[in-house]
């Protein structure tokens, strides 16, 4: 007769800092299958609705994927083009912005050498590497061709994934059984907050590079349409990355004119973009649930960019809201997600456990 093992709070917490080892490699490991698989099941996410609007209207539901994922190719053909074509214009121009820049930095330790400030003993002209910077930039290009390679395999999943999408409630239904429906609730909740959260993100985010485009387009400043997409994909980033996306506008606005008083209309014009839509706009469509604290949002973007690089480190924000929304919807961890959301919560779910055990449907 064996003996039933009973865990201390030491042994639990060992072994589940044990499991976190093990997931966190095993995520590194299969960087090259989950990082597609993630991509894919975020753009499948955000052409369910279309899908849905199109089955509701008596679309097939092969003709209803099929011009989903035609509609998402077509964004996402659009959107390389603008990239590639940016970023080649830029890498050309890039020398004469390197010695622009270096002229500028020199003069300016000229000018603190003449108000009797010893810069030049610190500070040299030499810091700056234009073949470092090149190397840098040729490195990027790379990765960007790298990623788009992969966009086949990104969009193949997304096919399959929208077509298990019809299916699989039945599916899990059938799993639990007819009589077991909280769990099927519980999951048709997650799916929908997240659902609602890439959805209303994107477009938010989508607005914002808009924004960003035009007030650049208007500081008369270059590469507008590469700054816009820059705001797009940093948007997704809450807080930093609003100040993220400032930096390379305001440095091509120093480089173009020499004016700090024109980098500082271009920062204004950028804080009061994202005051906008990301304090404005954003929480009122998202809700107080749906934020995350601002040191969350660091320490995911070092851990995912760490966990699966750069690609990583955009996606990070979406990830951890994902496991947020999951936490929430549960008994045991809800209050995990209390600590992960940017506000305290009210006072009732502030109360603690007790509270928790009388909420109903959980």
């Amino acid at each position: 007769m064996s003996e039933k093992i009973i865990w201390g709070p030491g042994a639990r917490f060992l072994f589940l800092a044990a499991s976190a080892v093990v997931v966190v490699a095993g995520l590194r490991a299969a960087a090259p299958i989950l990082l597609p698989f993630s991509l894919a099941l975020f753009l499948a996410i955000l052409s369910l609705p279309i899908m849905f609007a199109l089955k509701r209207k008596g679309v097939p539901t092969s003709i209803a994927i099929l011009i989903a994922v035609l509609i998402d190719l077509a964004i996402f053909g659009v959107l390389v083009l603008l990239v590639t074509q940016s970023v080649a214009d830029f890498q050309e121009r890039l020398p004469q912005y390197v010695r622009r820049f270096q002229n500028l930095y020199a003069a300016w330790i000229d000018n603190l050498q003449d108000r009797g400030i010893p810069a030049g003993e610190f500070l040299s002209t030499e810091l700056i590497s234009v073949s470092a910077i090149l190397d840098f930039a040729g490195g990027t290009l790379t990765r960007i061709a790298s990623f788009l390679s992969n966009a086949f395999l990104v969009i193949l999943v997304m096919v399959f994934i929208l077509a298990e999408a019809v299916v699989f409630p039945q599916k899990f239904r059938a799993v639990l059984g007819q009589g077991d429906t909280q769990d099927v609730s519980r999951f048709a909740k997650i799916t929908g907050e997240v659902q609602e959260y890439l959805v209303i993100k994107t477009l938010v985010s989508v607005a914002t590079g808009l924004s960003i485009g035009l007030w650049a387009w208007i500081m008369g400043l270059d590469f507008p349409i590469l700054l816009g997409l820059i705001g797009f994909v940093l948007n997704y980033v809450p807080t930093i990355g609003s100040i993220l996306a400032a930096i390379p506008a305001m440095l091509l606005a120093l480089i173009q004119t020499g004016s700090l008083g024109l980098v500082a209309v271009v920062a204004v014009g950028y804080g009061g973009i994202n005051l906008v839509f990301g304090n404005l706009i954003e929480p009122q469509l998202l809700g107080r649930r749906l934020g995350l604290s601002t040191l969350v949002v660091i320490l995911s973007l070092l851990f995912w960019a760490w966990v699966w690089g750069p690609v990583g480190a955009l996606l990070a924000v979406p990830l951890t809201m994902v496991v947020k929304i999951g936490l929430e919807n549960t008994q045991d961890l809800r209050w995990i997600a209390l600590l992960l959301d940017k506000e305290p919560p009210p006072q009732a779910e502030a109360a603690g456990p007790a509270s928790i055990d009388t909420d109903e449907g959980v």
